[in-house]
């Protein structure tokens, strides 16, 4: 078999076994901690597909179900591939793909406005409902911050926001951007909890109407302002700017641009807060299937990407902080939610809809558990005497703040 060749020095822990189609077993690895996998490969193409580029394929093979897990789960053969790619160097052919998708790598990171537009709709413009299917009552679509192994989903979302107010060290009054401001979640915090004014951008439609509806239920109108815009249109002022998960849709080539914006944004005084995925192991590329099917123009950079255009655009780099395992925690914990209401997903699109957001959440998961993705949060300022010398008002605004309330799950059809 094909693929054989590459598993063979690949499968080093666990076990796998893989029936191709000519119904022929294959065996790989050996019995140990972790469990054995069997999958059976229902299309004679399949063969050389997952050797030539098994990054886009599997994940399509799983979704079209010409690649079944006949023992195991999608987690465990996931978890199997992951632990095995951390400790293994890449082959000569899976160096050469990677290598010939780094050179096109500025066409599929390339993002104008109108791209830029029609790639955020394709993921954040589903449906509300399926979204309410596995996130918290908030929506917060990104990394929770969890500070114990009991912490919940819902008290570390809301940890999250907390933490990136006190890097902001908001006043009252203080007028805050929040460039990517998905349902609004932030938005509201920061008006509830420091009394700022705060204006979201997004350039979901689906995302606009649900922040402006959640705004006018929770009286804020006077203080939220929701837009369905690019951040390059903005030509207010800010005291403050936060960004939470929009930076992974810019692109390497528009990072200049990016940070250029964010500068002439900011107030001489201002504070600025970014939180965003990126990996550890140097610039690379988007997982194809992943650019294919969930994330079109989306990267995850490493910090020497985004730090060397940072040093040229007169901004001050004040704090930096890696979340290594939040990420993996949160992702399993959103799985787990999908998969109790999965009959309900199916309802709203297909079984194999089902699928590609089950890869999808599990293939990230193991990511960052295993293969150097994590998620880094940079404070930047303009003037250098712009917040204390010390860290200890981080920690400070934390632990003076109210008690986490559970919300109520919003239902939307």
């Amino acid at each position: 078999m094909l693929w054989g060749w590459g598993l063979k020095p690949l499968i080093t822990r666990g076990y796998l076994t893989v029936t191709d189609a000519e119904n022929r077993i294959h065996h790989y690895g050996v019995s140990g901690s972790l469990p054995a996998v069997s999958i059976r490969l229902r299309d004679h193409a399949l063969q050389w597909k997952l050797a030539l580029n098994p990054g886009l394929y599997f994940g399509e093979a799983y979704m079209n179900e010409t690649l079944a897990i006949e023992s195991g789960t999608l987690h465990d053969l996931l978890n199997l591939f992951a632990i095995n790619l951390s400790q293994t160097t890449p082959s000569m052919l899976d160096s050469l793909v990677e290598g010939v998708d780094f050179l096109t790598r500025a066409w599929q990171q390339y993002n104008p406005r109108a791209r830029a537009s029609a790639n955020v709709r394709h993921h954040y413009d589903l449906s509300d409902a399926l979204y309410n299917t596995f996130l918290d009552a908030d929506m917060q679509y990104s990394c929770a911050y969890f500070p114990t192994a009991e912490t919940s989903l819902e008290e570390a979302q809301y940890l999250k926001k907390s933490h990136i107010a006190a890097k902001l060290r908001l006043e009252p009054g203080m007028r805050v951007l929040d460039i990517g401001c998905g349902w609004g979640g932030m938005a509201i915090y920061l008006a509830q909890e420091t009394g700022v004014e705060v204006t979201g951008l997004t350039l979901s439609v689906a995302q606009t109407e649900k922040a402006r509806e959640r705004v006018k239920k929770a009286g804020l109108e006077k203080q939220v302002k929701i837009c369905l815009q690019d951040y390059r249109e903005e030509k207010g002022t800010y005291d403050r700017i936060v960004s939470v998960g929009m930076f992974e849709h810019v692109g390497v080539r528009h990072y200049p641009e990016f940070f250029n914006k964010l500068r002439a944004l900011l107030k001489p005084d201002g504070v600025a807060l970014l939180h965003a995925i990126g990996r550890v192991d140097g610039p690379g590329t988007t997982n194809p299937w992943l650019r294919k099917y969930i994330f079109p123009g989306a990267y995850a950079p490493a910090l020497s990407e985004v730090l060397a255009v940072i040093e040229h655009s007169d901004l001050w780099v004040t704090d930096i902080e890696i979340l290594r395992l939040h990420y993996a925690r949160t992702l399993s914990e959103w799985h787990k939610r999908f998969n109790a209401r999965r009959n309900e997903v199916a309802a709203m699109y297909d079984e194999q809809f089902c699928r590609m957001w089950e890869f999808y959440l599990l293939s990230s998961e193991v990511d960052f558990r295993y293969l150097g993705t994590m998620v880094f949060q940079i404070q930047l300022t303009r003037d250098i005497e712009a917040l204390p010398v010390t860290r200890d008002y981080m920690l400070d605004w934390e632990r003076s703040r109210k008690a986490y309330v559970p919300l109520k799950q919003e239902q939307t059809t």
